[in-house]
């Protein structure tokens, strides 16, 4: 099986390196040629252009920021064009709903296979190969991508049979990540206000009645003002919001709370908050009740 690797970013290259690891041929392409060199010391092939790393490829993997830097790597530099009948697009990045349903009914016309599989963990475990993985679109193609989503990830959580439905389900739970960072910035604030230790605090609810990964996370980066490096940027965080808030209008459902998150969001953009981890949104509440 040949596979083209489009982005190799935090995420993307341990993600391609797993997979050449376990034996695959990968042809890598990154806009930034650092990371490529760094998959070529593993023996990977490195391709100049999207659609020179997708000719003649089996299955074509991207991995990529966001809906503008799909679009320009698979649509516009022509990757989705080379792609022979039959092979496999998986997308397993963060997009939006818009855009799934467009690649979706475009790659239907060419006769390409097109799956939404994006993911669940941070850089530590992508290089563990123990990503969640939230994958959508046809059973055949499902079935025959799920090998290389065994080396990816430690479990495939299958969405439906319409690719866009696992990009809902993944801003959904970014919705849900970011309303746990905004409420921990927020309780902080209140507890210390109170002359309540912050660290203590979030150790408390994050071992008790809060302690989930997400939580106990983010929780021990706001304890410990640790936002650099960026695990994973608060800039991306506000990305993934607005799609949310996009994904609902979309299906007529209100998000009050996520109306609120994006302007927390924007108000740390203004601060020149946007290259932090996204545990940084707890500075926002900190700011507004005179504590920073």
């Amino acid at each position: 099986m040949k596979i083209a690797f489009l982005g190799l970013g935090t995420m993307g290259l341990p993600m391609a390196a797993n997979l050449v690891n376990a034996g695959y041929a990968v042809r890598g392409w990154n806009r930034s040629p650092a990371p490529a060199a760094k998959l070529a010391t593993l023996g990977a092939q490195i391709a100049a252009t999207p659609d020179e790393a997708a000719d003649d490829a089996d299955v074509l993997i991207s991995m990529l920021a966001d809906d503008a830097a799909t679009r320009a790597a698979v649509l516009d530099a022509g990757a989705l064009a080379v792609l022979k009948p039959g092979a496999i697009h998986v997308n397993m990045a963060t997009v939006s709903v818009a855009l799934a349903e467009e690649l979706a009914a475009r790659h239907r016309v060419q006769g390409v296979g097109y799956v939404a599989a994006p993911v669940l963990g941070r850089v530590n475990v992508a290089e563990a190969g123990q990503l969640n993985i939230l994958a959508a679109g046809e059973a055949r193609a499902l079935a025959a991508v799920q090998p290389l989503f065994d080396v990816l990830g430690q479990k495939t959580w299958h969405m439906g049979e319409r690719p866009e439905q696992a990009n809902a389900a993944k801003l959904t739970v970014n919705f849900m990540i970011a309303s746990a960072i905004g409420t921990m910035g927020e309780a902080v604030a209140l507890a210390q206000g109170h002359g309540v230790d912050k660290a203590g605090f979030l150790q408390l609810v994050t071992s008790t009645v809060f302690a989930a990964p997400v939580y106990k996370g983010y929780g021990q980066a706001i304890a410990d003002e640790r936002f650099e490096p960026a695990g994973f940027k608060l800039s991306l965080g506000l990305k993934d919001v607005r799609l949310a808030l996009e994904a609902a209008e979309q299906v007529h459902v209100p998000l009050p709370l996520a109306s609120a998150l994006r302007d927390t969001h924007i108000e740390s953009l203004a601060h020149g908050e946007g290259h932090l981890d996204w545990a940084a949104l707890s500075r926002s509440s900190a700011r507004r009740a005179g504590q920073a």
